[in-house]
């Protein structure tokens, strides 16, 4: 009984090493939270004619126009304000993933479920990863769906490009 009770003892150990480390992830969590909740990125554009703020979603927040920005035209005006806006979301997001980073490593120290249960699968590797959102507008002369060939059944009768 002596080798089923050392096994019993080091599954308790392993159990609760990952309760006192998944704890320890979730204050972390928490605090990172509150810590990214603040972030914000400003980025000017068109020789500091235009400047944008994004918080730490990669929402505009604040747009400044300077006073000489009309001696652009309202495409440049239009492109500076997207190409700004775009440099400061990435801007914001690196420094999320810097301040994530600590938490990370942490995570990636805990013993993972197949570690203590022989044969259990690894959870992390099930999880999908969402593809990037794109960059760029929707071809607004297309309807969604337009490549499949039900599409055209599930169309608004009130679409304004229906055949």
């Amino acid at each position: 009984m002596t080798g089923q009770t050392t096994v019993n003892e080091r599954l308790r150990a392993d159990m609760a090493a990952l309760v006192e480390g998944l704890g320890e992830q979730f204050r972390g969590i928490a605090e990172l939270q509150q810590r990214r909740a603040q972030l914000t990125e400003t980025v000017t554009a068109c020789e500091q004619r235009i400047e944008v703020t994004v918080n730490a979603d990669g929402i505009l927040i604040a747009t400044k126009l300077a006073d000489d920005v009309l001696d652009l035209t309202l495409e440049e005006i239009a492109a500076g304000v997207t190409a700004a806006a775009q440099a400061a979301a990435a801007k914001v997001a690196e420094r999320s993933r810097e301040l994530m980073q600590p938490l990370l490593e942490r995570k990636n120290a805990l013993p993972k479920l197949s570690d203590i249960i022989e044969g259990a699968p690894d959870l992390g590797s099930l999880l999908p990863t969402a593809p990037a959102p794109p960059l760029t507008p929707p071809d607004l002369n297309r309807w969604p769906g337009d490549d499949d060939p039900d599409a055209h059944a599930r169309r608004s009768v009130v679409a304004d490009n229906d055949d």
